[in-house]
């Protein structure tokens, strides 16, 4: 008796079979929408590098919440953009400082109805542009660091953030954040680690929507791309500290690692499809190379299927509308 031959093309002959048997889906509750709010506009301020990402106003950085509640959006997070800067990033911890104040705006705006994340780092507030507090040699101090992030994830949650993001890369940051936060009769914000954040080329993009300052560059503290078990063993001490959920940053040059962390942690695993991704696609879609709308699904589509369960991107609004309209 002759066996038939497989034929595995059936189910991908038209569109609805497609959809069908579709192994990875996306959600508009599964992304997060990046937003930068910078200190002093009156209107909203085009980012250049950035195509359709701007640095908003604090009456436009509302609407953008209004906008994400409105399209299912898992959660927004914020970055501050100050008017001044400092060695030890005073604006972090300063209740009236412009992230902090636009913490609140956001809160104010939408309620509970969406997840309100917000970056810790002092690299957005240092007149050096380092994630941290310098030496006298202009090394990062990483303990000095941490008794700033330990001020800074308290500030954070009295403005009224759900989420805290751990970005700096220093070691004990997530159990010094995770302490001072349920001191402060905050156990009920939560950590989202940046475990696995490496010393990318793809940053280059958000240097430009932070206004950042800085000198030289974050090699010491941030990953080599080199490594993929050095990443194992940050997110495992992050998720011993306390963290509620871990990142890998960037997405798209890290599926490997992705994978991997997916595979090893019981938590939720988010990914940052960065700012250099995003603008290597809206580039290259501009001369007409690439069919833009599809590269952007088939982008994040990948970052889904590599294990992210949440993942942070700057089309997360545009996505949502594809999949609220049934466009994609």
């Amino acid at each position: 008796m002759a066996f038939p031959v497989e034929r595995p093309r059936r189910l991908r002959r038209t569109p609805a079979l497609r959809r069908l048997v579709a192994e990875t889906r996306l959600h508009p509750a599964a992304l997060v929408l990046p937003l930068f709010l910078r200190e002093g506009l009156d209107e909203p301020a085009p980012i250049s590098s950035l195509p359709g990402v701007v640095q908003h106003s604090r009456e436009s950085l509302r609407a953008a919440a209004r906008e994400a509640v409105e399209l299912g959006l898992g959660g927004v997070m914020l970055f501050g953009v100050p008017a001044h800067r400092d060695a030890v990033g005073s604006g972090a911890t300063d209740p009236r400082g412009i992230l902090n104040v636009g913490i609140a705006d956001i809160r104010a705006e939408v309620g509970d109805e969406v997840v309100v994340m917000a970056d810790l780092c002092l690299d957005e507030f240092t007149d050096h542009g380092h994630c941290g507090v310098l030496t006298g040699t202009g090394e990062v101090d990483n303990d000095a660091t941490l008794e700033r992030y330990a001020d800074m994830g308290v500030a954070l949650a009295h403005a009224g953030a759900d989420v805290v993001g751990t970005s700096g890369m220093m070691d004990g940051q997530v159990g010094v954040v995770r302490a001072a936060l349920d001191a402060a009769d905050a156990q009920h914000v939560a950590v989202l680690a940046y475990a696995a954040k490496y010393a990318s080329a793809a940053f280059g993009p958000f240097r430009e929507a932070v206004d950042s300052q800085l000198l030289g560059d974050r090699r010491a503290y941030q990953q080599d791309p080199a490594n993929r078990r050095e990443s194992m063993r940050e997110v495992r001490l992050d998720v011993e500290e306390g963290a509620d959920l871990v990142m890998v940053k960037p997405a798209g040059s890290y599926l490997d690692v992705l994978r991997e962390v997916a595979d090893v942690v019981d938590v939720p695993v988010a990914a940052y499809q960065v700012s250099g991704e995003y603008a290597m696609v809206e580039a290259a879609a501009e001369f007409g190379w690439i069919d833009r709308d599809r590269m952007v699904l088939e982008s994040i589509t990948s970052i889904h299927r590599a294990g992210a369960d949440i993942v942070l991107t700057y089309w997360a609004a545009e996505v949502a509308r594809w999949l609220v309209e049934g466009k994609a």
